[in-house]
């Protein structure tokens, strides 16, 4: 769990150029799920990444689309998440985007780079919310 005044994972900057806090980033969709959707898919992606940091494994399957989403999850013990990079989001239509990104993280001693062209879609949940979920993605 990553504290309220600590800088979000993700690397969001605001107008000033400063790192946004986890509550006024990716805290807010993670941990108040239930009434607080990603508003797009570049926010959903980078609170799955904040998710992928913090091991919310809940929020990373509840976010994903049930046409693709894996029955459990499992984290790589070790794993040092060292950034993101979101290097392209386009909204294809208003139920379809693209977000293309580089993370970087360190496992064991080894680093590796995860380019992924991610592509997501926006539904209405049972509850009538409209919310995006990561539907699949193209590593580049």
């Amino acid at each position: 769990m990553t504290p309220a005044a600590a800088a979000c994972p993700c690397g969001r900057l605001d107008a000033r150029r400063r790192p946004l806090d986890w509550a006024a980033c990716c805290g807010r969709y993670i941990d108040h799920f239930s009434d607080t959707p990603a508003p797009d898919a570049e926010s959903l992606m980078r609170s799955r990444y904040s998710a992928f940091v913090c091991e919310r494994a809940e929020y990373l399957l509840a976010t994903w689309h049930p046409s693709k989403r894996p029955a459990t999850l499992d984290f790589d013990t070790g794993t040092q998440w060292l950034g993101l990079e979101v290097r392209a989001h386009r909204r294809l239509d208003d139920a379809h985007a693209e977000v293309e990104f580089v993370a970087r993280s360190r496992l064991h001693g080894r680093a590796t780079r995860l380019h992924e062209q991610s592509c997501f879609v926006r539904e209405n949940g049972a509850n009538g919310v409209a919310r995006w979920f990561y539907v699949d993605g193209t590593l580049l």
